[in-house]
């Protein structure tokens, strides 16, 4: 199967030439009774924020078993895109998520994992608002449009402008149609305020909180990284649960990019890694969550991302304490690997439904 996305190419070009052929392939039920964030939906299988540039993007992937679309990350003001490379494939063992994580690019094939550079662009409000309509206009029923908001400050913005900014967007996903909002605090590709404020409890407490008074009951989804212990992640936890419904854990982990003479790539700077390299560590990230979350009796749900490419992935994570998993990397190499995941699910039966975690 060809990827719909082409990493030849700009982010530009494959906004514009998104997929056309909407036709839904036959998929199966999964076994058990599933819901994302208190909706209905028949199976586990989403994808995060990052491959669904727009409502087309949207409906392909909709009609190729994957019920939870997640628009791509939106601003309150127009934000381009890094220069490509955007997607760079790259070879790597497991990665610890140590800050001295190393990759390094690799040409050959099939891709299994690479180096994320898009730096959260964002169209215009205007555009996104029209487009995110039209995403739920035509969305079949029983699927879930989540929309991926962070907000755009400038280098003397207070925390409070900042959660101000986040609301704003929000409130403009809610009134689009978005069914759930997901709060953008985490991305490794940039180095402004909005990439790390899942570090900070207080700014991630400020900014759940705006949302939550500008989107009423919708479900409210903080997608976080990797935290440095088990005290970091509570403290999140405690401050940011009163005013959230789920967490969208880790799906991209920091390393620098060398080319294949050892020379840095992307000016030096790191760059989020995507794909099979990280699928331990982001395990090991949703069991701490569940501990904690289990320890709290807390009500938050967790989303499992980050390196999933089978049916045996999906039920670890499930198992792990996942409410629901999302797939990135390998749903943009092969787009109905969602359809095949579900049928491997389904053939399991009954076992499916002795997950811990699943509805």
């Amino acid at each position: 199967m060809q990827p719909a996305y082409s990493i030849a190419r700009s982010y530009d070009w494959n906004f514009i030439n998104a997929p056309t052929d909407l036709r839904e392939v036959e998929v199966q039920d999964c076994p058990g009774n599933w819901d994302f964030c208190g909706i209905p939906v028949r199976s586990p299988l989403g994808i995060p924020a990052g491959p669904l540039l727009n409502s087309r993007w949207i409906l392909y992937y909709a009609a190729r078993g994957f019920d939870v679309l997640t628009y791509k990350t939106v601003r309150s003001v127009y934000r381009a895109c890094y220069e490509p490379p955007n997607l760079l494939p790259v070879d790597s063992g497991q990665l610890s998520g140590e800050s001295d994580c190393v990759v390094r690019s690799e040409n050959s094939f099939p891709i299994r994992s690479w180096a994320i550079s898009f730096g959260m662009p964002s169209k215009s409000p205007v555009t996104w608002q029209a487009d995110i309509e039209a995403a739920r206009r035509d969305l079949p029923v029983g699927k879930v449009l989540v929309v991926s908001v962070v907000a755009s400050p400038e280098p003397e913005s207070s925390i409070e402008t900042i959660a101000d900014d986040f609301a704003q967007c929000a409130r403009w996903a809610s009134q689009s149609g978005a069914h759930v909002i997901e709060a953008n605090l985490s991305c490794p590709n940039v180095c402004t305020q909005e990439g790390q404020l899942y570090t900070d409890p207080a700014a991630a407490e400020l900014v759940s909180a705006s949302i939550r008074r500008e989107i009423g009951t919708l479900p409210l989804i903080l997608k976080i990284g990797l935290f440095s212990n088990s005290d970091e992640a509570e403290a999140f936890v405690q401050a940011t649960e009163d005013y959230t419904t789920a967490l969208s854990t880790t799906n991209s982990i920091s390393a620098k990019v060398l080319d294949g003479n050892g020379v840095p790539l992307f000016g030096g700077l790191t760059r989020g890694i995507g794909g099979n390299c990280i699928r331990k560590r982001c395990q090991i990230e949703l069991e701490l969550l569940h501990r904690i979350l289990d320890r709290r009796k807390s009500t938050l749900r967790l989303i499992g991302v980050g390196g999933l490419s089978s049916a045996t992935d999906v039920r670890e994570r499930l198992s792990g304490g996942a409410h629901h998993v999302q797939l990135a990397t390998a749903a943009m190499l092969d787009p109905l690997i969602g359809a095949r995941i579900r049928n491997d699910l389904a053939a399991a039966g009954t076992q499916l439904n002795l997950i811990p975690g699943a509805s």
